[in-house]
């Protein structure tokens, strides 16, 4: 597929995948059309990259459907000015869309041989305002915290601790959270000192692993 096909390809994701589906802050939008979540895939499945579908990227780890992306980044409500986690780098994709709409993103892989295939697509991009570390993200990542906003690209049996600890207030944090099977995509808010739950959407993601996540593959 051309360049000018897979710009097609990615402003007909937008048109017909994620605005008739609720997504409507104008800075999610700009990010999807945007970022080349092509360039996030392997060479193989790069025609399948704007379908309303997740993939495979290696080791057991996916790259999350399109809107499922919009969904959660939506969620955090984003202005510009903010500093955001991501624990989950897997392709990189998300953490791309977050560095178009906030002034730093922070991402944490445990696997890292995907971490070091994300960092690659981040500087040919030219997206330097993504910082990347290995580790177990359940722990977060506490050097650089509080942050005003953080996303979890898997699901957990509960929200972990360290990183209710390490959001801002007022700050929002987006995460699966239920069994291996089926999760409820929970919206958590931090205002004055009091937690605040909802649920947005049911999502089936990889098993979060880690201290505070899931002990196991």
């Amino acid at each position: 597929m051309s360049a000018s096909n897979f710009d097609k390809a990615r402003a007909w994701m937008v048109e017909e995948q994620l605005i008739p589906r609720s997504i409507r802050d104008p800075k999610t939008l700009e990010a999807m059309r945007e970022v080349p979540r092509h360039l996030f895939v392997e060479e193989a499945l790069k025609n399948q990259a704007y379908g309303d579908f997740p993939l495979p990227i290696g080791r057991g780890q996916t790259i999350s459907k399109p809107y499922i992306v919009a969904l959660m980044t939506q969620a955090l409500g984003l202005k510009g000015h903010e500093h955001v986690l991501e624990i989950g780098t897997g392709s990189g994709y998300q953490a791309a869309i977050l560095s178009r709409m906030c002034e730093k993103v922070y991402t944490v892989e445990r696997i890292d041989s995907l971490l070091v295939q994300a960092r690659k697509v981040f500087d040919s991009l030219h997206y330097l305002n993504i910082l990347t570390k290995l580790d177990d993200g359940t722990n977060g990542w506490p050097e650089y915290a509080p942050y005003d906003g953080i996303i979890v690209t898997a699901g957990g049996p509960k929200v972990p601790l360290p990183l209710l600890e390490q959001l801002a207030d007022p700050g929002t944090l987006v995460i699966p959270v239920g069994d291996r099977g089926v999760q409820d995509l929970r919206v958590v808010t931090k205002k004055d000192g009091e937690i605040t739950e909802k649920t947005i959407e049911y999502v089936r993601f990889v098993s979060l692993i880690g201290d505070h996540g899931w002990h196991n593959d």
